[in-house]
């Protein structure tokens, strides 16, 4: 096979990044890794020949990718930061245009991190279909083979075959129930995947004859970006004026030279949470529960607790709850694509749920934020072996550290003290400290922030390894 080069999109579904039931994912990935692979790690285990890959992700999600990446041994030489969601169009031509800077002859095949392949082999073969169909200039993209009537996807309606691949004669939206049973008889139809194989420089000719402005929006975008660690952080101001589109509304449902490959590997979209409850294991109620959950007269249901409080349901049927630490969920199963209205609808009151999570990562670990109210702020940080956050000061804030688990060296000015469980610390406002985990195990702590103004810009960095200014 030509090299090839796969671009990752992990935008900003969570669930991506969550392991499922082990039953679906091929064995011969599940045995790489020690534990449940993850949607992302099991994508890039998928492609794990082709690496190194180029992953597209927000930029709040950069080190959980990196750290999960890098728990199964991925290589990637790029990741890609996006700060603001700007769909699947912009998204391939960032990947697109650093690809062409490694290979100006490079075929990318584009894969979202939220998918499901049940048979490996199956899904090498089509990829090689696709490949070869890429190096003769076509734009491609894998047509998975209807198992049912499904509503829930659109659909590729394909012209006659030739060989392994089709022509696209029309891509069609998300059917009722009736255009879905003639599809699924016709044979003619195919699920749309949203996964592409192409030459990187025949993407961008293409696009840039439909969709002039996402080009240049996108190479003002990676010209104007920052090298921030493994990380390549796009301009913000530059991407945020890229047009919102999907690349089958800019590209695909307009170009000539689509062509679909069939594919069927046992492929299933898990990106909303009804496709979740579709892939998963269910009890004999036809339920799926993940967390602590107890369940009366209740079917046909999907729950996900967020790990620190019991879910309890009575008398629901076809129902989705999603009860994480920023918000909960309380949905119909066949209703929950408007979910992306409701985020329209906090962005319009000028809330923060869509844009400051409770537990955020950090190149050192991570921090949880677990109540806070007039003047305080109670965090649990969590530290990993070897790391160290940056030499610091805050102008508006003192903070109590107490050690829960793990040892903490800890330097106030120019002393420094080893606390460990129990033991606690003090830092005043205005005073430069750092906090170190020097020993083998993560290093656990809560911190309770006091003063006149506790948000996260309050932090003057002297020194830091993260080279974070």
């Amino acid at each position: 096979m030509q090299s090839v080069i796969p671009i990752i999109l992990s935008g900003g579904s969570g669930s991506r990044l969550w392991p499922l039931s082990r039953k679906h994912y091929p064995k011969q990935l599940l045995k790489l890794i020690d534990g449940e692979p993850s949607l992302l790690q099991s994508t890039a285990l998928r492609l794990k020949q082709l690496q190194p890959s180029i992953v597209v992700c927000n930029e709040e999600h950069r080190f959980m990718v990196a750290e999960q990446l890098a728990a199964i041994d991925s290589r990637s030489d790029a990741i890609i930061l996006e700060p603001i969601g700007r769909n699947t169009a912009p998204a391939i031509t960032v990947a697109a245009l650093q690809a062409r800077i490694r290979d100006d002859n490079a075929i990318i095949a584009v894969f979202p991190a939220d998918h499901v392949i049940g048979d490996q082999t199956a899904f090498e073969s089509a990829l090689e279909a696709a490949v070869e169909a890429a190096q003769k200039d076509n734009l491609v993209t894998f047509g998975v083979m209807p198992t049912s009537p499904e509503t829930g996807y659109g659909y590729i309606k394909a012209g006659t075959s030739h060989g392994s691949m089709r022509p696209v004669a029309s891509f069609v939206e998300k059917p009722n129930h009736e255009l879905a049973e003639k599809y699924f008889r016709s044979g003619d139809y195919f699920w749309n995947s949203g996964m592409f194989v192409f030459k990187a420089s025949v993407y961008l000719q293409a696009l840039n004859q439909f969709d002039p402005e996402i080009i240049k929006h996108c190479e003002q975008a990676l010209k104007k970006a920052n090298i921030d660690l493994d990380f390549i952080r796009l301009d913000r101001k530059a991407f945020e004026a890229c047009p919102d589109d999907s690349v089958d509304y800019a590209l695909m449902e307009k170009a000539d030279n689509v062509v679909v490959v069939p594919l069927d590997a046992g492929w299933n979209d898990v990106g909303g949470w009804n496709s979740l409850w579709n892939a998963a294991d269910k009890d004999e109620h036809n339920n799926v529960f993940n967390g602590e959950v107890i369940a009366l007269d209740t079917q046909n249901t999907f729950t996900k607790g967020s790990g620190n409080k019991l879910v309890a349901l009575v008398g629901l049927d076809n129902i989705v709850v999603v009860d994480t630490k920023d918000a909960l969920l309380v949905a119909k199963k066949d209703k929950v694509q408007l979910l992306k209205s409701v985020v329209e609808q906090l962005k319009i009151q000028n809330r923060s749920e869509h844009l400051v999570h409770k537990e955020v990562f950090r190149p050192w670990g991570s921090y949880e934020s677990l109540e806070q109210g007039v003047r305080y702020q109670v965090k649990h940080i969590t530290v990993k072996p070897g790391a160290s956050l940056s030499l610091q000061l805050h102008h508006h804030r003192a903070e109590h550290w107490i050690v829960v688990t793990g040892s903490a060296l800890i330097q106030i000015g120019e002393s420094q003290q080893l606390l460990t469980e129990n033991q606690s610390v003090y830092i005043p406002i205005g005073e430069k400290h750092r906090l170190t985990n020097p020993g083998k195990l993560p290093l656990q702590l809560i911190e309770v922030q006091s003063g006149g103004y506790l948000g996260e810009d309050d932090i003057v960095r002297f020194e830091d390894l993260y080279e974070r200014s």
